[in-house]
């Protein structure tokens, strides 16, 4: 297995993308969305983190957290919010070498969150995904994202994203 190489900065931001497995939209219905929530719950119990900004879409996902201080283990959340997913979802899957379905692809993709600028882009990002993917005509449209609650912290009005934002020029891991 190749040995990759990761960012690692102790209570620093990121932002992630994680894919299900050959891309299949299984994250969808509400049972789905819920374990998925729960998910988190239980892991954010144990390996806290602030959770900045999220979006679910049926295929993939797009997160950006903050994590604590003297910390710097995302890659222990992740496999963790997995396999509670998989445990809670109750949708077929397989170990390495079992017959069935896999859910996650068994990588995802992470960004350290470089300064003020860079966090905002990829904010914008991740709340105009379903936009940009066809989902909704407008990010307040989509059900499974922070932007709603940004938008009661006014740091977005409820209309942003009618027209696509400007931002970063690579496509943010996807």
């Amino acid at each position: 297995m190749p040995n990759y190489r990761r960012a690692r900065v102790p209570g620093a931001s990121y932002f992630f993308t994680v894919v299900t497995y050959r891309r299949r939209r299984i994250l969808t219905t509400p049972a789905a969305i819920r374990a998925l929530r729960e998910s988190i719950a239980v892991v954010r119990q144990h390996m806290a983190f602030s959770i900045d900004a999220w979006v679910v879409l049926p295929d993939h996902m797009h997160a950006m957290w903050t994590l604590p201080a003297a910390d710097h283990d995302y890659s222990r959340r992740w496999g963790h919010i997995k396999a509670e997913f998989v445990r809670r979802s109750g949708l077929p899957h397989r170990s390495r070498s079992g017959a069935g379905a896999c859910i996650w692809q068994p990588r995802f993709w992470e960004h350290v969150i470089r300064d003020e600028r860079d966090w905002q882009a990829h904010m914008d990002y991740l709340h105009y995904n379903p936009v940009k993917h066809g989902w909704v005509e407008r990010v307040a449209d989509w059900r499974h994202s922070s932007f709603h609650r940004c938008v009661q912290r006014g740091w977005h009005e409820a209309d942003w994203g009618s027209t696509e934002p400007s931002g970063p020029d690579s496509d943010c891991g996807e």
